[in-house]
C-alpha cells in the first residue's frame, strides 16, 4: 500500500505506436551522452533490505537514514504533483521509490518523469517508512541504465497468453513472480539432487550428447551429420551405455545430470529435449536403486517445501510414507478387481481388453507386453501416491538383468507419481552374450517397423566383455520431478524454452 492513488488507466494506444515514442526518447537521451551506462554498482537487493528493516517502524527506522543502492526494473511509476513514486524490481523481490524536488534536482525529476515503466535504473537514497508503513527508498541519485522499447504487459492482467509465455519467456519472467518462482524452484531442486548425489559418494560425469548409434532407451532419436567426418550422428536419448561403460572402467559410483532429445510426440508430459539424471552403482541391485530413488525424491523435495507431503492439483501426494511396490499384475488387479488370472494369461483376451482401454497393440508379442500395455490402459494413471511397478518383461526391458527366480521378467522398475512416470530403473545386465542376443531382436523389431528398438551397438558389448561388474541403475525425469513439486500441470511451464513452432 502507497501514500497516493494510481492514476486512471490512460487511453489505450498501438504497441507500435508506443515503441515508435519511445525509439524518439531513446534518441534524445543519445545526444545527451551515453545511452546504456554500465558504471552504476548497487549495494543492496529488494529482499535483503525488506527483511532486515521491514519489521521496523516509521520511528525507528526513519533517523537511521540508512543509505542503499538499488537497481532493477521499473514496474510502476506514479506522479503525485511534486513528488513521484516508482516501484523498482530485482531478482530478489520489490522495492519503492520516493522521489522530490528537495532530494533530487528539478532537472533530474523531469527527467525521470519522462522513463517509462520498464526502464532499468539505478537509485541511491536511505530508507524510510511511508505514513502506511511502506519500505521506501528516499532518492537522492536516480539515473537511467538501459531504455525499454517494449511495453510490458497490462500491470493488473500480467501475461496470461499461455504461448506467448512459453514463446517470450522473458517476459513472462518480467511479470509473473509465479513463474519467476517456478524456476527459482526448479534450480533448487537440480542443486539438491546433485548434492544428495555427491553425499552417497557418486562421481558426476559427463558423456557425449551426439552418438554414432543411439542407445540406452527405446526412442525415435534426432538424425544430424558431420561434415569432417563426413557420418551421421544421434542427438543422445539417453546417456545409459557410456555411463556403463565408465563403471566396466572402475568410477564405481556415477551420475550425470543430462540433456536428452527424443524425436517423438510433444504433451503435457513430453517436450522433444528434456532433463534427466541417471545414476549407476557397482555391486548393488535394483532394490537399492529404489531406495536410491525414494531418498533422491525426498531431499528434492525438503528443498522447496517444508513437508514429504504436499499438494499437487488439490490433492495431497505423500512422499514420506515408504513407496508402495506392485507387480504390473498385482497393479491391474488393484484398480480392477474384477479380472481374472485366466484372463489376464490369455493374450487373445488381453489384445481386446487393450483396444477397449484405446491402448496400441504392442509390436512385441509376448504375453508380458500385453500385460504392460493393458496395465498402461487400466491402471497407470490410478497410482496417485508414489508406486513402483516392479519385475517388466524381458521383451521390453532389453538392458535389465533378467530375474534369476521368475521366468521371463527382468529386475526392473518404474516409478509412477500422480499417474505418470516419473522413473526408470533396473539391476543392469551384465552378461555380454545375453546382451548380444537382445540387442539381435531389438534389430529384428527395428526391421519389422518399430522405430524405437535399439541399435546394436558393438562397441558396448567390447566394454562388457571386459566385464561390468554386478550394476543397479536408475534414471529419473527432472522435469516431471520438477511439475510435481511445484504443483504445475504441463511440463513446458518447467521448462524456460520450450520448443514450439515457429511463428
Amino acid at each position: 500500500m502507497t501514500d497516493h492513488q494510481i492514476p486512471a488507466e490512460e487511453p489505450q494506444i498501438d504497441e507500435n505506436q508506443i515503441i515508435a515514442i519511445r525509439r524518439e526518447k531513446l534518441n534524445e537521451i543519445r545526444k545527451q551522452g551515453i545511452a546504456f551506462p554500465n558504471d552504476f554498482r548497487r549495494d543492496a537487493f529488494a529482499a535483503d533490505l525488506h527483511a532486515r528493516y521491514g519489521e521496523m517502524s516509521k520511528e525507528e527506522l526513519d533517523p537511521q537514514a540508512v543509505p542503499v543502492k538499488i537497481a532493477g526494473r521499473m514496474m510502476l511509476k506514479r506522479q503525485m504533483g511534486k513528488a513521484s513514486f516508482a516501484t523498482v524490481q530485482d531478482a530478489t523481490g520489490q522495492i519503492q521509490l520516493y522521489l522530490n524536488n528537495k532530494g533530487v534536482s528539478q532537472e533530474v525529476l523531469d527527467a525521470f518523469n519522462h522513463w517509462d515503466m520498464g526502464d532499468i535504473v539505478g537509485a541511491e537514497g536511505t530508507l524510510f517508512k511511508t505514513n502506511h508503513g511502506e519500505l521506501t527508498v528516499r532518492v537522492s541519485q536516480i539515473r537511467l541504465l538501459s531504455k525499454s522499447l517494449r511495453p510490458l504487459p497490462d500491470k493488473h492482467k500480467g501475461l496470461s497468453d499461455q504461448e506467448t509465455k512459453y514463446r517470450q519467456r522473458y517476459v513472462d519472467l518480467i511479470a509473473n513472480a509465479g513463474s519467476r518462482d517456478v524456476f527459482i524452484k526448479r534450480s533448487k531442486i537440480i542443486q539438491a539432487v546433485r548434492n544428495f548425489m555427491v553425499s552417497e559418494q557418486y562421481l558426476e560425469v559427463e558423456t557425449p550428447m551426439m552418438h554414432p548409434i543411439p542407445g540406452g532407451a527405446t526412442a525415435k532419436p534426432f538424425v544430424t551429420h558431420h561434415n569432417a567426418l563426413d557420418i551421421p550422428l544421434y542427438l543422445r536419448i539417453a546417456p545409459e551405455l557410456y555411463l556403463k561403460r565408465l563403471v566396466v572402467g572402475g568410477l564405481e559410483r556415477v551420475f550425470e545430470i543430462n540433456r536428452s532429445f527424443r524425436n517423438e510426440g510433444m504433451s503435457v508430459r513430453h517436450n522433444p529435449e528434456f532433463t534427466m539424471i541417471e545414476f549407476y552403482e557397482a555391486f548393488c541391485d535394483y532394490n537399492r536403486m529404489m531406495q536410491m530413488a525414494e531418498d533422491t525424491i525426498r531431499a528434492a523435495c525438503r528443498s522447496v517445501s517444508g513437508s514429504l507431503k504436499i499438494q499437487y492439483n488439490g490433492k495431497e501426494v505423500d512422499l514420506e510414507s515408504p513407496f508402495e511396490r506392485l507387480t504390473i499384475l498385482q497393479a491391474i488387479k488393484k484398480y480392477n478387481p474384477h479380472y481374472t488370472d485366466e484372463q489376464l494369461n490369455d493374450a487373445e483376451w488381453l489384445k481386446k481388453e487393450i483396444v477397449k482401454h484405446g491402448e496400441s497393440l504392442p509390436h512385441a508379442a509376448g504375453l508380458g507386453s500385453l500385460q504392460l500395455a493393458l496395465f498402461e490402459g487400466c491402471a497407470e494413471s490410478k497410482l496417485w501416491n508414489p508406486t513402483f511397478i516392479v519385475d517388466y518383461p524381458v521383451e521390453v526391458s532389453p538392458l535389465a538383468r533378467a530375474s534369476d527366480s521368475k521366468q521371463g521378467l527382468t529386475e526392473r522398475f518404474e516409478l509412477f507419481v500422480v499417474g505418470r512416470e516419473l522413473a526408470n530403473g533396473y539391476s543392469e545386465l551384465n552378461d555380454p552374450e545375453d546382451q548380444a542376443a537382445r540387442f539381435k531382436a531389438q534389430v529384428a523389431q527395428k526391421d519389422a517397423g518399430d522405430d524405437e528398438a535399439m541399435h546394436y551397438d558393438a562397441d558396448y558389448i567390447r566394454a562388457m566383455e571386459y566385464g561390468l561388474p554386478p550394476t543397479g541403475g536408475c534414471g529419473i525425469g527432472i522435469d516431471r520431478l520438477v511439475m510435481l513439486l511445484t504443483d504445475t500441470q504441463t511440463i513446458r511451464d518447467v521448462i524456460l524454452f520450450p520448443q514450439m513452432r515457429p511463428e
